[in-house]
């Protein structure tokens, strides 16, 4: 089982800082997404600050979310 996100604070260069409940910290870039689907709404810097925690994953007031296990996978460690 992978962590769960416990905290995501957006950042002006379109990566995310996460916090995990195994208290590691990791950024994961959003940049190679912002082209596919429904991502592509977030390149609007004031929908990808809507980011949020929920359950544990995170998401984004156009419903756009990722999935713990891929955050976790593909983000590096701070």
């Amino acid at each position: 089982m992978y962590p769960a996100v416990k905290d995501v604070k957006p950042q002006s260069d379109y990566t995310l800082l996460l916090t995990f409940d195994n208290g590691d910290k990791r950024a994961f870039d959003m940049k190679p997404y912002l082209d596919k689907g429904i991502f592509r709404e977030l390149k609007d810097i004031s929908m990808f600050n809507t980011v949020r925690v929920c359950f544990d994953a995170i998401e984004w007031e156009n419903e756009a979310d990722f999935d713990p296990q891929v955050l976790y996978n593909n983000s590096t460690l701070l």
